[in-house]
């Protein structure tokens, strides 16, 4: 049996909040209270709440890029997968893109760790140790896009599926 972390459940309870609450008025006390932490254990494991919200999409990202090594799962799975992600979480998202705001935005967060995650899968693909400026720029676009373009469809500015947006992402990654 897997035990929960002191920052998994920091995240649930995080989570949990979120569900009823704008995400901008939910305070670490709370946070804290919620799962019987003080908000001193909260600041052992974040620094804020952008902090944790970060961490667990990053976490989330992790989870399904890192079976991108698998021989049987492509690269068209992650994309899917990470729409499904979207779509199950839609609510939560939604409230974190409508009430967040600034240098710790979510958006920001999620270019930052899609670019990250892509620039892994390309390296493993092309097996070197760095990606030319010219393709971390091609990265760092296509991420911004597909950002703009999950948060549109988050936001219910794009009626579509979760395999449309999914395909939609496909069509616009690098063939390498």
């Amino acid at each position: 049996m897997k035990r929960k972390t002191a920052k998994e459940i920091l995240t649930a309870s995080f989570q949990e909040l979120a569900a009823v609450k704008n995400i901008d008025k939910i305070t670490i006390q709370e946070i804290a209270d919620n799962c019987g932490y003080s908000p001193a254990t909260f600041y052992r494991h974040f620094k804020d709440k952008y902090d944790l919200i970060a961490w667990e999409h990053t976490r989330a990202v992790a989870e399904i890029v890192d079976q991108t090594s698998a021989d049987d799962y492509l690269w068209k799975q992650t994309l899917y997968d990470g729409a499904r992600l979207y779509n199950e979480n839609r609510n939560y998202l939604k409230n974190l893109l409508q009430h967040t705001s600034g240098h710790d935005s979510f958006m920001r967060y999620m270019t930052e760790i899609n670019s990250s995650a892509l620039e892994k899968y390309i390296l493993s693909v092309k097996g070197d140790q760095k990606l030319t400026h010219e393709e971390m720029m091609c990265v760092k676009m296509y991420c911004l896009g597909l950002v703009g373009l999950a948060c549109d469809w988050i936001m219910g500015k794009i009626n579509t599926t979760t395999e449309e947006i999914a395909k939609v992402y496909e069509q616009g990654t690098f063939h390498v």
